[in-house]
């Protein structure tokens, strides 16, 4: 694709052909740096404002003038200074109030900070404290309180270490792996005026001592916290919250890491994760102590590692729901401290388009993204939905009705649970409640996403996710519906080959029945687009819904991996991720990721599949087409029907040869 092309069409008018050109040439660009990219660049802002998509042309300027190239620094500037008025399509800046530091009650939202914390580290250390004891009455202490004192000194001294040595190890990781830049806060001013008002005010009022601040150069907008007391803590951001969010917004941004801060966050987290370590360290040692020596002491470490290993469970989703109660609180905080939760709604909604947009314009996932997911504002994974809908027109009422699944649907407070952060729609809520306590417009119209949400089907969501429960172990339920049929019928008949064949038809039906729900249908799929699919409030993870788009190729969908299979569409709505699944297996996948991938990003094609919404949406791909034909088939079925009729003719086999 040449930037020649892509300038003709701009120059004869042609918008939005001149866009998607210039799009494939920037994205098809390896010199970041030549004049041909920032030339491309330059004309693609033009090509924005002409096609009336203001917002994307300021975010495109606001990171030239982040460029070294002066004379394109020059121009950005100039630029910029004519993309001020909003456009007629996108929303208007919600208000915010005019004094800060006004108490906001959250309403029951997230619950007990205090509590969350006090249960969480209690259990956690009851957990280390019962198994660390275990262990050392197993290995045979002579002396009870000798062996209890060495239970609370490993405990003690393990957990302190970690605690005050864990910010430096972070530093070293942060500066190796992301090149993370230190900088005053006099570079944060010039970048966000509102930014360092915040951060002078709450540490004043809080006592603190200025955050270490530290920028990553990544595109992608993020920001985190970590350490081990106040006055010591780590504040980094990307680059990218400063090119896609505005003064205020970023302030919020800000804002929400210092509660994190005030909160004692990263400290409570730190203690209660290396809690976590322990477990499953105790799990692991248990194992191994467990393989060999006396029955006795082999039985006992056996016991002990289960233990060890269901107490790590549970404390893993204790650390979790400690982790997004304290993600409400810090939207509090910010909400509180600055008077603009408005801001901090559109900050994340912008977080989720930046990271969106950031990964539409590179082939490999961002390794900043992925290696901060727990730590970050927010988590990427929900980001394509709302980043989605974003991308439209600013329209808060399109962003809106993506939030209906986070709000309504069971299988999103299902997925919750196994995540760090809330669903976006439940964060959004929370301080759209905050914005009408200030007596503020909110930014997006959650009152209107409740009085819709009222409307939909409750049976229909409800029976649908109990369903989708039981469809998850359809080959556990036929298996055993199997045997109890297999028992009853040998009790009344010689054929012992009943008892064995039974269960594995029952398994082979369960796990054809699954196949057949999960992946209906598609010859009738229905041509739509990604935004439509993820606007849907009764999609599921597990009965995939059989669509058409059409769309480009723009890069592979596994984070960090080199051969992986799995891909990215984009249509002009959103991006969504397409799974791919051979019929040779993982075998077939790697070979797949390794030879042909790469020579299919950049392609137009229609994709056919099943779309699922989780956490993060997808689509289990069936084919590829382009102008000449099918170019990939993906068999997603294929192993379920060989598994489930070898299962079948198995059993049918042994009934027959047991009879005779």
């Amino acid at each position: 694709m040449s930037l020649q092309s892509g300038l003709d069409a701009l120059k004869q008018k042609r918008y939005q052909e001149a866009v998607e050109l210039l799009e494939q040439f920037c994205r098809d660009c390896v010199e970041r740096d030549s004049s041909d990219y920032l030339s491309a660049q330059m004309w693609l802002i033009k090509a924005y404002q002409a096609t009336g998509e203001i917002e994307k042309a300021k975010i495109l300027c606001q990171k030239l003038i982040m460029s070294e190239n002066p004379q394109a620094r020059s121009w950005s500037q100039k630029a910029s200074q004519s993309l001020g008025q909003t456009p007629s399509n996108a929303s208007q800046k919600a208000s915010r109030a005019a004094t800060t530091g006004i108490k906001l009650a959250m309403g029951g939202v997230g619950g007990s900070l205090a509590l969350a914390s006090g249960v969480t580290m209690t259990l956690l250390f009851g957990m280390v404290f019962a198994l660390g004891l275990s262990l050392v009455f197993i290995l045979g202490s002579d002396n009870p309180q000798q062996g209890l004192a060495i239970a609370i000194g490993i405990t003690l001294v393990f957990n302190i270490a970690a605690f005050f040595l864990s910010p430096f190890l972070m530093d070293l990781t942060q500066s190796w792996l992301y090149q993370t830049r230190w900088v005053e806060l006099a570079e944060v001013e010039n970048l966000s005026p509102e930014t360092a008002k915040v951060i002078r005010q709450v540490c004043e009022q809080k006592k603190l001592k200025t955050p270490r601040l530290g920028i990553i150069n990544d595109q992608n907008p993020t920001a985190f916290t970590y350490g081990s007391l106040p006055n010591s803590a780590r504040l980094v951001v990307s680059q990218g919250l400063f090119t896609y969010l505005d003064d205020d917004e970023i302030a919020t941004v800000y804002a929400h890491e210092l509660g994190h801060i005030v909160h004692w966050d990263f400290a409570v987290m730190t203690v209660a994760s290396t809690l976590v370590q322990i477990c499953y360290l105790i799990y692991s040692t248990a194992i191994r102590l467990g393989r060999g020596g006396d029955r006795k002491i082999k039985d006992a470490m056996q016991t002990a590692a289960l233990v060890a290993y269901v107490f790590y469970l549970i404390g893993t989703y204790l650390l979790l729901y400690l982790s997004r109660t304290r993600e409400y609180f810090a939207d509090h905080f910010a909400a509180e401290s600055t008077g603009n939760p408005n801001g901090l709604s559109r900050a994340l909604v912008k977080i989720a388009y930046g990271i969106l947009e950031e990964g539409s314009r590179t082939q490999e996932p961002s390794r900043l993204i992925e290696g901060t997911r727990a730590l970050g504002i927010y988590d990427h994974k929900a980001a394509a939905s709302t980043g989605t809908a974003y991308r439209i027109a600013s329209d808060p009422q399109k962003v809106g009705r993506v939030f209906l699944w986070d709000m309504f649907n069971p299988w999103g407070w299902w997925m919750e649970l196994n995540s760090t952060h809330p669903l976006t729609g439940k964060r959004v809520r929370a301080l759209s409640t905050y914005a009408e306590q200030l007596g503020l417009p909110t930014e997006f119209d959650m009152g209107r996403v409740i009085k819709e949400g009222k409307t939909l089907s409750k049976s229909r969501l409800y029976s649908n996710f109990f369903l989708d429960v039981v469809l998850y172990g359809a080959e556990t339920i036929g298996f055993f519906i199997g045997l109890i049929m297999g028992v009853i019928l040998w009790s009344s008949s010689p054929n012992t080959g009943l008892a064995f064949g039974a269960p594995l038809i029952g398994l082979g039906m369960g796990i054809i029945v699954k196949a057949l729900v999960m992946f209906p249908d598609y010859k009738q799929a229905a041509e739509t687009d990604i935004l439509t699919l993820m606007s849907d409030p009764y999609a599921s993870p597990l009965r995939g819904q059989p669509a058409k788009l059409k769309g480009q190729l723009i890069g592979r969908g596994d984070a960090g991996y080199k051969f992986g299979s799995d891909l990215k569409i984009q249509d002009r709505t959103g991006m969504l991720y397409l799974r791919y699944a051979s019929r040779f297996g993982p075998i077939g996948n790697f070979l797949f990721g390794m030879k042909r991938v790469k020579s299919l990003i950049g392609e137009q094609v229609g994709a056919v599949g099943w779309f699922r919404r989780g956490v993060a949406p997808w689509m289990d791909l069936i084919q590829l087409q382009s102008e000449n034909g099918t170019i990939v088939n993906s068999y997603h079925r294929f192993w379920s029907f060989i598994l489930g009729g070898g299962s079948i003719i198995l059993g049918v086999v042994l009934i027959m040869f047991l009879s005779s």
